[in-house]
């Protein structure tokens, strides 16, 4: 099995956060994979940028996702660690850069976020880094 380190950023503007739909159809969060010694800040953060024309920055960490599946291409299995953390923006303004990949984005109230999300991981994810978020706030 081949082992992916990557990070990502659960975006919020005020109380929205930042979604992407990918090519599949999936509600998914920003993130790419960790190459030649990068800091996983600092691939979060250009991730977030490269991806949705997003200038962020970060408030806390956010915590850690994994899923495995099988890459055709490679004819192996994959495994992609993510590590997670919570920025904020000033804008909801937002420009998919990697149109080849996502086909659309925006930042979205919790309970419609919740909604759109794919994958249940995600939800949880989005639950506890919009609580820990809310809390740094305040």
């Amino acid at each position: 099995m081949i082992v992916r380190n990557c990070a990502g950023g659960v975006v919020f503007f005020e109380d929205k956060v930042f979604l992407l739909k990918n090519e599949k159809g999936e509600w998914v969060f920003p993130k790419g994979i960790i190459r030649n010694g990068e800091l996983p800040a600092e691939v979060a953060v250009k991730r977030v940028m490269d991806e949705g024309g997003i200038i962020a920055e970060i408030v806390s960490t956010g915590g850690d996702t994994s899923y495995e599946f099988y890459s055709i291409s490679r004819q192996r299995p994959v495994c992609n660690r993510i590590t997670w953390f919570i920025m904020r923006t000033g804008s909801d303004r937002f420009n998919i850069l990697e149109k080849e990949k996502f086909t659309e984005g925006g930042f979205f109230n919790l309970e419609h976020a919740l909604q759109l999300v794919t994958y249940s991981q995600d939800k949880a994810l989005l639950n506890l880094s919009y609580k820990k978020y809310r809390e740094l706030l305040s």
